[in-house]
């Protein structure tokens, strides 16, 4: 038979308070398992900082090359082509005889004009002179000069210098004319009146003159 197991001894004070003290049993249990405890935690310590300080080997990876992957550009597609039809021949133009020229008869010589024709309508424009008044006697180197409008309307005759005279000073010398052989007033011959002639309104086309 096992030995009753010694517990743990109990002591009263004579204040009534129960001390327990534990046996040697007990006391050398729970120091066995502090120590184991100690001793686990120590060698995973030195298992821990063993681990963590070895050199760690990284291996290199080789860069990954890209190769370029060049594409021949398509070549151009020539356009179709027309299709070429033959030249077609052409004949050489046939020569055009022209024919001989007409003979043209001359025309014949203008009929001379007279009176207000010799005025054609448009030809020069009415001088504006002095007014001859009819039976006005004028001396020698003077005449009257006669114009028509251009509907063939006569005006009043002008005095004018004959293309022969010249008219001169009291010296004899020649006095200077206009290019129109109008005579001015201050060259008119004495005793005849100073009236200028007063041009007439030309009717449109069309009116009656």
């Amino acid at each position: 038979m096992r030995s009753p197991q010694s517990g743990p001894e109990r002591r009263t004070d004579s204040d009534g308070v129960t001390r327990v003290t534990p046996s040697r049993e007990s006391r050398g249990t729970g120091s066995w398992l502090i120590g184991g405890a100690a001793l686990l935690t120590g060698l995973c310590a030195v298992l821990c900082a063993w681990w963590l300080a070895r050199p760690v080997t990284v291996e290199e990876q080789p860069e990954p090359v890209v190769e370029a992957v060049f594409k021949p550009a398509p070549e151009p597609v020539p356009p179709p082509r027309a299709p070429v039809r033959p030249a077609t021949p052409v004949a050489a133009p046939v020569p055009v005889q022209e024919p001989d020229p007409v003979p043209v008869d001359d025309p014949p010589p203008p009929e001379p004009k007279s009176g207000t024709a010799l005025y054609q309508r448009g030809t020069k424009p009415l001088k504006r002179g002095l007014v001859v008044p009819e039976g006005f006697e004028l001396p020698p180197g003077y005449l009257r000069h006669y114009q028509a409008t251009d509907h063939g309307q006569p005006v009043a005759a002008i005095l004018m210098f004959d293309p022969d005279f010249v008219p001169k000073d009291a010296n004899g010398q020649p006095i200077p004319i206009p290019e129109n052989r109008v005579v001015p007033e201050e060259l008119a011959p004495p005793g005849m009146p100073r009236q200028m002639l007063e041009l007439p309104a030309e009717p449109e086309d069309g009116d009656s003159p």
